[in-house]
């Protein structure tokens, strides 16, 4: 794919690849900037109606106008191999950001070779961020389904991006097996969520919590060697406590993270404006 151009979109260089797909950087030879187009697996595309769900839920994404979400330009197919448009693999163009994943950030070792864990100024800082986006589309009546370090990009301003709008309900409904999804993402499911029950908004409340706690700790609070192990940790049993695994956290954090993981979602925050405006209380407290 490197040096190709598809449409009006020449690849530079491949930059990620996930369950969700293959991400590049490209130059818009129309418009000159620099994007980001994710080419989606064809098992989640190929069937027309799944299609159609997709581009309805690309759609729904591209409205959600915040500095926290990335956002969406357009959706459109490669020529096929017999040159035909639209009879080809499905990708979505996006803004593109320098920088690095949450996920990147959180293993990040220092000089000594030892793992280097997040300050607590700076997961606050990126907490309230990620916070503020999730209000955002809460408010446009639109669920991620799939929050997680690696769907959160911290650019290098430390501005922090949430991407992968709307493609969590797709790959759920094409029921990918494991070998062809992204590892791990179950560790952020919610427990109704990871029992397939219906669920709304307090399931991203459930999965931020679980980033709060994998920021603060370096590891998650729910953790097997598959995915079952995993399951029956989230639905039955109770993470490390905080405090025992870091003895300088603010007991604000602590509070946060013990509501945001109630098993039962009517235990947890009825919003996640709550829990912007806590953050943006403690911050302003410890900012001199």
């Amino acid at each position: 794919m490197i040096g190709k151009t598809i449409l009006h979109y020449r690849i530079i260089e491949k930059v990620g690849q996930g369950g969700m797909g293959v991400v590049y950087k490209a130059e818009d030879t129309k418009l000159k900037r620099t994007v980001a187009l994710k080419f989606l697996p064809p098992e989640l595309t190929s069937n027309p109606e799944i299609k159609k769900r997709f581009i309805h839920e690309a759609q729904a994404a591209s409205v959600l106008q915040h500095t926290n979400i990335c956002t969406i330009h357009e959706i459109d197919e490669t020529k096929s191999d017999i040159g035909e448009q639209g009879s080809g693999q499905m990708f979505i163009c996006m803004d593109y950001y320098e920088g690095v994943t949450l996920k990147e950030k959180i293993v990040r070792r220092a000089p000594d070779g030892e793992d280097e864990i997040l300050k607590t100024e700076d997961t606050i800082n990126i907490a309230l961020q990620i916070a503020k986006g999730l209000s955002c589309a809460h408010e446009a009546k639109e669920i991620h389904r799939d929050i997680k370090p690696a769907n959160i990009m911290i650019t290098n301003h430390d501005e922090v991006k949430i991407i992968d709008f709307g493609l969590a309900r797709l790959a759920g409904q094409t029921k990918l097996t494991k070998d062809s999804s992204t590892l791990g993402t179950v560790d952020y499911m919610s427990p109704e969520q990871a029992q397939g029950n219906v669920i709304d908004h307090r399931t991203d409340i459930w999965s931020f919590g679980v980033v709060l706690y994998e920021m603060l700790c370096g590891e998650r609070p729910f953790r097997g060697e598959y995915d079952q192990a995993v399951i029956y940790s989230i639905l039955n049993e109770q993470p490390l406590p905080v405090e025992d695994l870091r003895n300088d956290i603010p007991s604000k954090l602590i509070n946060i993270i013990h509501r945001c993981l109630m098993k039962n979602p009517d235990d947890r925050y009825a919003s996640i404006k709550e829990i912007v405006y806590i953050l943006q209380q403690y911050k302003q407290e410890i900012t001199p």
